[in-house]
């Protein structure tokens, strides 16, 4: 029996035309990012096992692949499975998000960067999902961060730029839904959930939208996070049904509701008047790490957000040993490549010379360089009997046109193209 020649699960291969699309819209956004101030950088696939599981990325650390130590024996793994200590085995983990190695990047170069860096990462990151359609176990995040502005510019540079990426892509009918985490503890205390227990219950309010008011309410009680009084099913009904809109105010605004957290999202709405915000007092977003804001692209069409983040303004200070304020924003890259084409003037126009064997290499070589000088993209593909099957495959690769070469063709300009597809 053969063997198994197919990606693990949860990852794939791209075939040339999937690339290039995908290639396009990181090329866009990292464009529009740059444009708004931000600057690119790497960090490295692994971090520490100890950094990845400090506590700061929420379940996403039960996710994370772990490197096992060089140089274990059949021993060594036989007392960890005894004592139920796997991570005793691993020194290195992949990373599950780019939020965690920024904040160990920024702690080790600090000194090199400007008072408030305005970052970029797009790479790939790693954790153990269970495989499913738009879930994936290795997947791309595109992130920019500001580190060092503790101020509502941070907030609002991320919005601008993150809408007019979205813009740029051809999104159109985005919504950023907006809460704060000071927000979500208001509505928590009044449930009289201690404050121990206030991070298992964002995780069970984190799950609304599958498995609805009735059974997050359930969860709850059944964990024990929420008893008494408190009808947690009808206040989360009335909290989704309100019709915030972030205006002024709210009508009778309820007891919980901070005051100060309130007044900072009416703030960023005003200051964004043309873009399309909502306040939603039940967003969590699932990260541990948040400390404020918290903001997700939402799209009418899809169940599950396109992107999110918000304020982290404790992760640094793990790392340094001082507080730095830090926000950010990534777009869910899986998640909306597939809903992009791209447009016919964004791309090059991509040519087929198909040419006869008696055609000398050189001349090729030459026709070839003509095009690309011009600013074609140009693939060579040899005359073969079957050439509507040749013309079918190089129209399913994004080509446009293609032309004949013969021991005739003397130059690029007495090629002949003819239109594909």
């Amino acid at each position: 029996m053969a063997a198994s020649v197919t990606p693990p699960r949860g990852m794939r291969d791209f075939l040339p035309a999937e690339k290039a699309r995908r290639e396009h819209a990181l090329g866009v956004i990292r464009g529009v990012y740059a444009a708004h101030g931000f600057d690119e950088i790497e960090t490295p696939v692994m971090e520490d096992s100890s950094r990845l599981h400090a506590g700061l990325g929420g379940d996403n650390e039960k996710l994370a692949f772990a490197v096992m130590k060089r140089g274990l024996g059949p021993h060594d793994l036989a007392r960890a499975a005894a004592s139920g200590d796997a991570l005793s085995l691993a020194d290195l983990g992949l990373r599950y998000d780019l939020t965690v190695p920024l904040a160990r990047f920024y702690a080790t170069h600090r000194a090199a960067l400007p008072p408030v860096f305005r970052s970029i990462q797009i790479a790939p990151v790693w954790r153990a999902e269970r495989p499913q359609k738009g879930r994936y176990r290795q997947f791309v995040q595109c992130d920019i961060d500001i580190i060092g502005e503790a101020g509502q510019l941070a907030e609002l540079e991320l919005l601008t730029a993150t809408v007019a990426t979205l813009d740029a892509l051809g999104l159109s009918g985005c919504t950023i839904r907006l809460n704060d985490r000071r927000i979500l503890a208001g509505i928590l205390g009044s449930w009289g959930v201690p404050d121990e227990l206030r991070e298992r219950a964002l995780i069970t309010i984190d799950k609304l939208d599958k498995i609805g008011t009735g059974g997050v309410a359930a969860e709850l009680a059944e964990l024990g996070i929420v008893t008494g009084d408190a009808d947690v099913a009808a206040e989360l009904e009335a909290l989704t049904a309100a019709d915030w809109h972030l205006a002024d105010g709210v009508v009778a605004p309820p007891s919980w509701l901070d005051g100060e957290a309130y007044a900072e999202l009416l703030a960023l709405r005003a200051a964004l008047p043309d873009a399309a915000i909502e306040f939603d007092p039940t967003l969590v977003r699932g990260m541990g790490y948040y400390t404020g804001t918290i903001f997700e692209i939402a799209h009418p069409d899809y169940g599950y957000s396109l992107g999110g983040g918000g304020r982290y303004d404790h992760m640094i200070g793990r790392f340094l040993g001082q507080e730095v304020p830090a926000c950010g924003f990534s777009i869910g890259f899986e998640r909306i490549v597939d809903l992009l084409a791209v447009r016919d003037e964004e791309r090059p126009r991509a040519v087929v010379l198909v040419y006869d064997a008696d055609v000398a290499a050189g001349r090729l070589l030459e026709l070839k360089r003509e095009l690309v000088a011009s600013g074609s993209r140009v693939r060579l593909e040899r005359r073969v009997k079957n050439l509507r099957a040749l013309l079918d495959r190089v129209t399913a690769d994004g080509f446009d046109a293609f032309a004949p070469v013969g021991a005739e063709t003397t130059d690029a300009a007495s090629l002949e193209f003819r239109d594909l597809g």
